[in-house]
């Protein structure tokens, strides 16, 4: 038997634009995973001039302006970028958990690939690890997925 599969290739295309949405807070982290971000989506194919990088001043911030980002159909894909680092109040929860509720909402309501590249860790060691100290960087990583997901729905949208 066989199945039709469809995939997204890992190639920026020409006319395709991608939007960063980096926090400043915790900046020694997100312009790790930023510089991640961007060497992935140069390394596939893509121009400076296809690239945008918003800054915004926390995490709590990056589903609202994604959303607005996505809204004007300019872009591919929005890559959204944070680390929040759990303290000693519960704050923690309630940021990243309102971070992942916003920008999830942000790519269904536009239609517009919107990928989750937060960083949620229990300490400043685990999320250097994350931002390529030790496990990869989460930018790469949200650089790879929006470049698939907007190729697979080029597709799928004929």
């Amino acid at each position: 038997m066989a199945v039709e599969s469809l995939a997204g290739e890992l190639v920026v295309h020409a006319g395709q634009r991608f939007a960063l949405v980096v926090s400043e807070f915790n900046r020694l982290i997100t312009m790790k995973l930023a510089e991640g971000a961007v060497d992935c989506l140069v390394r596939h194919g893509a121009k400076e001039n296809q690239i945008m990088e918003v800054l915004v001043p926390g995490s709590f911030e990056i589903p609202l302006v994604a959303r607005e980002l996505a809204k004007t159909g300019k872009y591919a894909a929005i890559l959204c970028l944070g680390c929040v680092i759990r303290g000693e109040t519960d704050h923690y929860d309630h940021v990243a958990n309102q971070v992942a509720r916003g920008v999830g909402t942000a790519g269904v309501d536009t239609g517009v690939p919107v990928i989750f590249g937060v960083i949620t860790a229990e300490t400043l060691e685990q999320a250097l690890n994350r931002a390529g100290l030790k496990s990869g960087n989460a930018g790469w990583k949200a650089a790879e997925s929006g470049i698939a997901a907007a190729n697979l729905l080029k597709k799928i949208r004929g």
